[in-house]
């Protein structure tokens, strides 16, 4: 049987981890059936007959034996003379089944049935791997790190499959080196085309938690259940963990003795500073928990807004607002409440904001980052501290406290 390439063809594909020996029954069929269609304008009247293990096919087309001169569709029916050429005693009306060899179909026909079969065979792959994929969104994968570009490495994993670690999906002391193995969560799986994209991160979220999973029994056997991860990746985060276990202590649990559980997670994520906390449904306690270490003097909460004031004593406002202001940025995420900090015994303050016919909005932007967004909040700070924490100049900062300051003396 002509069946020139298509041997090769079967063979390559019939060990194919993702297809089984049906699904490939069915490409075939359906690749033959499209090349039928081409070649005869239909193939309803066709069998084929396919042996995948041997690399072997049959196609039998069937036609209606009619009258000489009275065949009025060729690829249905066949003339009473020509079918008595392939069996002398056929007669009118009768079915004729004749195979038809693939060498009939054309070089260039069989060529493009080959480049068809493959190109099926591989959506078939790329639309099995996204499944798998699909379903490992939101969970830790590892892979090894193949290509090293300037805005995402190229991953492959043991099973050759291609996994993308963007740079903003990288924490930023991350540096790694071809043959590495990389840890991060499954992001997002799209089919790009027929090719599946899968991008990983090492900055969600979700990693962190994932994480806990991994590296605390109580938390992967849902003794301990984390409620809420945020994150400065690669600087700071804050876990709000919880148990329906008195007799557990969830903080302690996660931490371990002298940092033990946890030290494994900071490592894995650039020596990232994470506050474990205890969760409760006491608003004001929480965010209490939240701001810590800063120890708070009071809080009071409008819900309708969701802000929080909290008063502090002077010598733990710095404590509470953080380093860049990060552990503010991070409690009010963790609590979903907007915390404005107040010190304790200061009577006399005014919003940031009121300055903005002499303050351009970006300036008062740039402090509020860092977690000042009143008049004597900027002003018990030194300059050269407030140049290096903001993106502001020396000359800008001092012109702000000039600003300030006259309002005071006023």
């Amino acid at each position: 049987m002509e069946n020139i390439a298509l041997i090769e063809s079967f063979s390559e594909f019939k060990d194919d981890k993702f297809i089984d020996r049906v699904t490939l029954m069915s490409i075939l069929e359906d690749v033959f059936r499209n090349a039928l269609k081409k070649k005869f304008g239909s193939d309803d009247n066709f069998d084929i007959i396919i042996n995948p293990d041997k690399g072997d096919l049959e196609i039998w087309r069937n036609r209606i034996v009619v009258g000489d001169g009275e065949v009025e569709d060729g690829n249905q029916e066949i003339s009473l003379t020509e079918a008595q050429k392939i069996e002398p005693d056929f007669e009118v009306g009768e079915d004729v089944s004749e195979e038809v060899k693939l060498i009939d179909l054309g070089r260039r026909s069989i060529l493009a049935l080959r480049q068809n079969l493959i190109s099926k065979i591989h959506e078939h792959d790329n639309t099995n791997i996204y499944k798998q994929f699909k379903e490992l969104e939101g969970e830790i994968y590892t892979a090894e790190v193949h290509h090293i570009r300037h805005r995402a490495i190229i991953m492959l994993d043991d099973e050759g499959n291609e996994i993308i670690l963007p740079k903003d999906r990288q924490i930023p002391s991350d540096f790694f080196r071809k043959g590495e193995n990389v840890r991060g969560v499954i992001e997002s799986v799209e089919l790009k085309g027929n090719k599946p994209s899968i991008i990983m991160s090492r900055t969600s979220p979700l990693f962190l938690e994932k994480l806990f999973e991994s590296e605390i029994p109580e938390v992967f056997d849902g003794l301990i259940t984390v409620k809420k991860v945020v994150r400065i990746p690669g600087e700071k985060a804050k876990v709000a963990v919880d148990s329906y276990d008195d007799r557990i202590d969830p903080v302690g649990a996660c931490v371990g003795m002298k940092g033990s559980r946890i030290h494994g997670i900071v490592r894995e994520l650039g020596n990232e500073n994470i506050d474990v906390i205890n969760y409760t449904n006491n608003l004001q306690l929480f965010i209490t928990r939240a701001l810590s270490p800063a120890k708070v003097t009071s809080i009071k909460i409008n819900e309708e807004t969701s802000r929080a004031e909290v008063m502090l004593r002077p010598e733990e406002v710095s404590k509470a607002i953080g380093r860049g202001g990060h552990n503010i940025r991070l409690a009010g995420q963790l609590t979903g409440y907007e915390i404005d900090v107040f010190r304790e015994g200061v009577e006399e303050d005014v919003e940031l904001a009121e300055f903005s016919d002499e303050i351009d909005s970006w300036i008062i932007e740039e402090f509020s980052k860092i977690g000042l967004d009143t008049a004597k909040s900027i002003l018990e700070q030194d300059i050269s501290d407030l140049v290096k924490r903001t993106d502001l100049e020396e000359e800008t900062v001092s012109e702000v406290i000039r600003i300030l300051k006259s309002e005071f003396e006023d």
